[in-house]
């Protein structure tokens, strides 16, 4: 396990319903937080990375205009698209220009501020990720896509709506404790209860989704700080180092794919590479971040990163295993469900989590002692699949 890139600082904005301020200001927030975690200045970096889905920015060129508020000219400054994983491979991509040998600093913030536009256009933007030519104007939109998997698991692999149910009460479960969520309520099984007319949670959406099992837009911004081996130890005093990283894309047509009983592909393809560079398995870590856009989501992630067999990932949430307590804690922070998707941003947070489990300063969010930790970012429906991996030294 080569220790050559580590992250050095975190930094992370409340997510909100509805940011007042501009994409600068907001991006600011990160990026402060970040800098101050790292102890850095801005002669300090070499060059920045920002990531978001453009469809959603009315800001042209994004990178130019935030590189400059922030103060990271004339520093070279570059783009990234990848939709709900552009952070991640944000991190990705600095990882490798500083393993190449071009930067020794790199920053890596990720932004999304979806309320600049109202909810029919966002859904209607997210149903453009997928082919404009022979889905999109079928009016397929990202809970209807997603809702091909839970049909399909409900039918081949005995999963049920309460299993998808209890997704979600684990995520509210820590959200509550989340300061920097977007939804901070706990939820309980009847509020799924499609006969108690009080029940939010029981809404269809698409089915078999319901209003709970989807998370929510939100405006945010995340920073990831990079560095090479020998800047980490000199600006921080627990660098959290970049183990194994993979990536994927798959087809986008979702009639080419086989069967969605199986899971989302390129997750496993990216852990596979990812353990692979690493040297690990599924059995060494100790906490994980993964990608929970909708309750189906989670249990394809367990199975897609070897946590569980295939078709059995609803034993895991049966038995709580993905609790703070139990064998691999999964999305303690409350994940996207809980927090909010803000979708350039959400990548960087997950990470922002992983980097402080690691450094045991995540709070009442807190795993016992881990020593690997995992962050699993999916790009549109299974499009791009990326897992990363980071150890503490």
């Amino acid at each position: 396990m080569a220790k050559d890139v580590a992250v050095i600082g975190v930094g992370q904005t409340y997510f909100v319903r509805g940011y007042e301020g501009s994409i600068r200001e907001l991006a600011f927030e990160a990026f402060r937080e970040a800098m101050q975690d790292a102890n850095l200045t801005t002669k300090d970096v070499d060059a920045s990375i920002f990531c978001s889905a453009p469809e959603y920015d009315k800001q042209r060129s994004p990178a130019g205009v935030l590189a400059e508020y922030l103060g990271l000219v004339p520093q070279p400054t570059f783009y990234v698209e990848t939709v709900c994983s552009s952070s991640t491979v944000g991190v990705k991509i600095g990882y490798s220009m500083i393993k190449a040998g071009l930067h020794d600093i790199v920053v890596v913030l990720g932004f999304q501020k979806m309320s600049e536009i109202t909810s029919a256009e966002s859904q209607e933007r997210m149903g453009r990720g997928g082919d404009i030519q022979w889905e999109a104007p079928f009016g397929t939109m990202m809970p209807a896509y997603y809702a091909l998997y839970a049909q399909a698991y409900l039918a081949k692999n005995g999963l049920t709506l309460d299993d998808l149910r209890d997704v979600r009460v684990k995520a509210a479960t820590y959200g509550q404790i989340n300061e920097r969520a977007v939804y901070r309520k706990g939820v309980k099984p009847e509020d799924f209860d499609p006969n108690n007319p009080d029940a939010k949670m029981a809404g269809p959406v698409a089915s078999p989704l319901r209003v709970g099992d989807c998370c929510a837009n939100a405006d945010g911004a995340s920073c990831i700080i990079l560095a090479n081996a020998e800047k980490a130890k000199a600006f921080q005093k627990k660098p959290v180092w970049i183990l194994g990283i993979g990536a994927a894309s798959e087809v986008v047509n979702m009639a080419s794919r086989p069967d969605f009983s199986k899971g989302i592909q390129v997750a496993k393809a990216a852990a596979g590479q990812a353990y692979k560079m690493a040297g690990l398995g599924p059995k060494d870590i100790n906490v994980a971040e993964v990608h929970d856009c909708f309750t189906i989501a989670e249990i394809m992630a367990y199975e897609g990163l070897g946590f569980a067999p295939e078709g059995d990932g609803k034993q895991l949430i049966r038995e709580k295993a993905t609790y703070k307590e139990g064998r691999i804690p999964v999305n303690v922070d409350g994940g996207l469900l809980s927090k909010g998707h803000p979708i350039g941003a959400t990548g960087g947070s997950q990470i922002r989590t992983i980097v402080l489990q690691l450094r045991d300063e995540a709070g009442p969010m807190q795993v016992k002692n881990p020593q690997i930790g995992l962050n699993h970012n999916i790009g549109g429906v299974g499009l791009y699949g990326n897992v990363t991996i980071f150890g503490r030294d």
